[in-house]
């Protein structure tokens, strides 16, 4: 054998060894694989495995990168009135400032796998950012001076993209009001569209001769009997076989709303890239030992014979999350309202559960009319958590309560047993400068 047949050979054998050892890594190992450069943040760490959901090209760059950040972001900028958007920084006039900060890419400020130098939010430039754009904000804003640019984005302050909570206007409008208000109510959402609604079902209605009939009793007095949905609507989804566990594929024929949230929030983040089902075990918070390790789908929260929401407001939520502010919660002004609603001492919509702050109900404009739904993606207002203010905290409280207590940590952890521990002036500041 040729010399020059044998290093051909011992070439072949090393590309087939190394493809093998990266597809291996790929598809089989249930840890992350070498090739991935560094942690992800906590925003993406689910999703870190489909490199292609950033990285759409392999011979893209920076550019390539940010289209896909706008992929998923973009509709969330839209609704937060984006106060620095692109076209801001594509404006000549404003081309000086990109000298210091190429404000028209998302990765300027959001560079991926770089744990050890990424702050909250994602980002990765020095905390003092706001610096390199206002450094004479004194100038305009004598309430400013000496203030520290690394304190821009405190709560009740500024936040780049979204300010919808704290804007001078929304201050001013809310400037004054109780700090508790005497009776609070949540919104009472609309009913289910999708669902085409029938005459209500009775057990001897259902369709499945095979089921237990501790599942056929919860059934029949549930909300989808009452909507007239029976055993098949869900179990033989768009007329495939029976199935056991149909997940998905049978709640958003119905709830495609709901199912649209639940995608683009940690939950349901991985199911939406092809990854399987999030697991508390691959979470990175603190979840409670005996956690269902299953995977996450519609089922986990709502039973799937008995979907009554009030289980899934804090009983599934308390389930598997066991932080500190989970822990409190049981014992915190919140959970006493959600108790004595639960009892008939408060009325129906007058409690505070996990999902009344942290899956709010939003009202939409449909067909010229206004129907509330409630939203599925459970980080939708908390990063900033200002968010929270319009969708959460005004529906009992005042803001200028609102953003002392959201920029209390200690408060926070306590699940807001107590009072805020400091004041955040930034209505005061809005006052006095409207006065002059």
């Amino acid at each position: 054998m040729s010399r020059k047949v044998v290093i051909w050979l011992v070439w072949l054998a090393l590309c087939f060894g190394l493809a093998g050892m990266l597809g291996y890594e790929m598809f089989v190992q249930e840890q992350k694989p070498n090739f991935v450069i560094g942690d992800a943040t906590h925003g993406h760490h689910q999703i870190e495995l489909s490199c292609e959901t950033c990285h759409t090209s392999p011979f893209g760059g920076e550019e390539v990168i940010h289209d896909a950040c706008l992929g998923c972001h973009q509709e969330e900028l839209k609704a937060a009135h984006d106060s620095h958007p692109i076209k801001k920084f594509t404006d000549p006039r404003n081309a000086d400032r990109l000298e210091q900060i190429n404000a028209i890419s998302c990765v300027t400020c959001h560079g991926e796998h770089k744990q050890d130098r990424t702050f909250e939010m994602g980002v990765t430039l020095p905390e003092d950012f706001c610096y390199e754009c206002h450094a004479e904000i004194a100038e305009d804003r004598p309430s400013h001076e000496g203030m520290e640019f690394d304190t821009c984005a405190s709560a009740g302050c500024h936040n780049y993209h979204d300010n919808r909570a704290l804007y001078e206007d929304f201050l001013l409008q809310n400037s004054h009001g109780e700090k508790v208000k005497a009776v609070a109510m949540v919104l009472e959402r609309s009913g289910t569209e999708a669902l085409e609604r029938k005459t209500s079902l009775t057990i001897d209605a259902a369709d499945a001769p095979n089921a237990s009939p501790e599942h056929l009793q919860e059934w029949a007095v549930s909300s989808h009997a009452e909507a007239g949905v029976n055993c098949t609507s869900c179990h033989e989804p768009q007329g495939q076989p029976w199935q056991d566990d149909p997940g998905l594929a049978a709640c958003n024929s119905c709830h495609e709303n709901e199912e649209k949230g639940f995608l683009q929030g940690k939950h349901g983040m991985k199911l939406a890239e092809g990854l399987g089902k999030m697991s508390p075990a691959t979470g990175r918070k603190v979840f409670h030992d005996d956690a269902d390790l299953s995977g996450l789908d519609c089922s986990s929260c709502h039973d799937a014979h008995n979907p009554a929401p009030k289980v899934a407001a804090v009983e599934a939520c308390t389930s598997c999350h066991n932080d500190t502010h989970t822990q409190n919660y049981a014992t915190s002004p919140h959970a006493e309202l959600w108790k004595k609603e639960q009892s008939g001492e408060l009325p129906e919509g007058s409690g505070v559960s996990c999902a009344t702050c942290h899956m709010p109900r939003e009202v939409h404009k449909e067909f010229g009319e206004d129907v509330v739904r409630v939203q599925h993606n459970q980080n939708m207002n908390l990063r900033p958590n200002e968010k929270m203010i319009r969708t959460a905290c005004m529906s009992c409280h005042s803001v200028a309560f609102s953003l002392d207590a959201l920029a209390d940590p200690a408060l926070i952890e306590s699940n807001f047993n107590g009072l805020p521990a400091q004041h955040i002036p930034s209505i005061e500041m809005v006052l006095e400068r409207e006065a002059k």
